[in-house]
């Protein structure tokens, strides 16, 4: 399928990741305040009542009634693993063993994606795309390996392998999400496609909710103001247009691509973490940044 512009599918990856850049600030301030098991629900609750409203005036279908039953199929599947299973898992791995070492166990997405694209897809990489993702991933992995030393003060002791696990399992439901959205999608709308995946993670969450009883959190996060602000601003950044962004990119591009350019979000939150909480960077960082920077321009030539 043709692209609507030349390099659409990775100019969308980039877009993703400066959204869930913006996303995940959102979310982190939400959930120190209600709990991230709420705010994992309320996100998706909210990103649907967006999805629908643009849905309807884009297309005339505030929900996906005109999509076949085998996109339903993949593209809920893929919903199920990247939002109800993978996002459970890296919730749960900050938790563990903290936000920064998770992200570099999740720097592994591009990988796994690479694998699930090859072995699903029929998707190979030019020797150029390899050498890009090696140096991207190489990057992200340096940046976000030096901030937990810098700020966690964790890197010698021993890292919990629960958690290690976890932060693998969240890699994997994003990389297998991504893939089954490609196999789902076809020439498929791909915000409509974003809906299915909202609705399908939604459902799943819910179920968790009431089987786990931990409804009466989420209705108690509902009444904080502040959180919900932080959350209604993550939803739009992230499950709206962020995996909207996400869903081109792997329908215009290779999935392995895609996937390295939405990784570079470490790397891409360095200067609003100094701008607004006025963290230290230090030249270990910038030196990642622009390792990470050569990776993702090789991709694009």
């Amino acid at each position: 399928m043709q692209p609507p512009f030349p390099l659409a599918g990775e100019v969308a990856a980039l877009g993703t990741a400066c959204c869930w850049v913006a996303s995940s600030m959102s979310f982190t301030a939400a959930g120190r305040r209600v709990g991230s098991l709420a705010v994992n629900l309320i996100r998706l609750l909210m990103a649907l009542v967006l999805l629908a409203a643009l849905n309807g005036v884009l297309r005339g279908h505030p929900f996906p009634t005109d999509a076949t039953q085998q996109a339903w199929l993949w593209l809920s599947l893929s919903g199920l693993v990247g939002f109800t299973f993978g996002d459970l898992c890296l919730f749960r791995a900050f938790v563990v063993i903290g936000p920064r070492l998770s992200m570099l166990v999740f720097s592994t997405v591009p990988l796994m994606t690479t694998l699930a694209g090859w072995a699903i897809l029929g998707e190979t990489l030019a020797l150029k795309h390899a050498v890009g993702m090696a140096l991207t991933m190489g990057g992200v992995a340096w940046v976000v390996l030096e901030r937990t030393q810098l700020q966690d003060g964790e890197a010698r002791k021993r890292i919990p392998l629960t958690g290690v696990l976890l932060a693998l399992g969240g890699a994997a439901g994003q990389a297998l999400g991504l893939v089954l959205s490609k196999l789902g999608m076809g020439d498929y709308d791909p915000f409509a496609a974003t809906q299915i995946r909202v609705i399908a993670g939604t459902v799943g969450f819910a179920i968790l909710f009431l089987v786990l009883g931990w409804w009466p959190r989420a209705l108690a996060a509902l009444r904080h103001g502040k959180a919900m602000a932080y959350t209604a601003l993550g939803a739009f950044s992230g499950p709206f247009l962020g995996v909207s962004l996400s869903m081109v990119a792997v329908k215009y591009t290779l999935t392995g691509v895609a996937a390295t350019l939405m990784s570079l979000v470490p790397v891409l939150i360095i200067l609003p973490s100094v701008w607004l909480f006025r963290e230290r960077v230090s030249a270990r960082a910038v030196i990642g940044a622009f390792v990470a920077t050569g990776g993702s321009a090789l991709l694009f030539l």
